[in-house]
């Protein structure tokens, strides 16, 4: 109830956001290559920033045993982020196969979750939801080494746009609810 409130009183703020990261997720799926390489040329930054970080601690920590391995996980962290600044397309391509592995992972465990809870009702969702990841993964390896232009970027652009999406939905419940100055909980508790 205070999350709804919460909700009503804040609802043009969360549109906003939402059309902005929906707006954000459409651009992604129009240009999903400049999104993947994108994506893996922030990845690389970021690993050069994390190595950096630890190369200032394993200097800064005197006296700390594990100094020697904190500059061997430095270097793992700057040679994989300048690799990725390097060439980004190789990293887009190590990122669709790490997204294909998700993708099996994902079918496997949901199909065999599905099957465990097949007295219950809607068990069968699950199943289906995890033949639909085998169906992406089984995509995603029919195309490659191509689908490394797209997918990661495609993939990233309709999450963004679903998220997006669903704060635009929230925030409009938000601002019936600000306008009728009616709990939605209320109306359902009377039917």
């Amino acid at each position: 109830m205070a999350s709804m409130n919460a909700v009503s009183e804040s609802w043009r703020t969360l549109m906003i956001g939402g059309a902005v990261i929906a707006a954000l997720g459409v651009l992604a799926v129009i240009f999903p290559f400049v999104t993947g390489i994108s994506l893996s040329l922030l990845l690389g930054a970021v690993l050069i920033v994390a190595g950096a970080v630890h190369v200032a601690h394993a200097f800064s920590a005197k006296g700390w045993k594990g100094v020697s391995l904190q500059v061997l996980l430095a270097i793992v962290y700057l040679v994989a982020g300048i690799g990725l600044m390097a060439n980004p397309l190789l990293g887009l391509t190590t990122l669709t196969i790490l997204l294909i592995a998700y993708f099996v992972a994902d079918g496997i465990v949901e199909i065999v979750m599905g099957l465990r809870l097949r007295p219950e009702a809607n068990w069968g969702w699950l199943v289906v939801s995890g033949a639909l990841a085998f169906v992406v993964a089984g995509l995603l390896i029919a195309s490659f080494p191509s689908s490394a232009l797209w997918a990661v970027g495609l993939l990233f652009g309709v999450n963004l746009l679903m998220s997006g999406l669903s704060m635009i939905m929230v925030a409009m419940n938000g601002r019936n609810v600000a306008r009728e100055g009616v709990s939605p909980m209320a109306g359902a508790r009377g039917a």
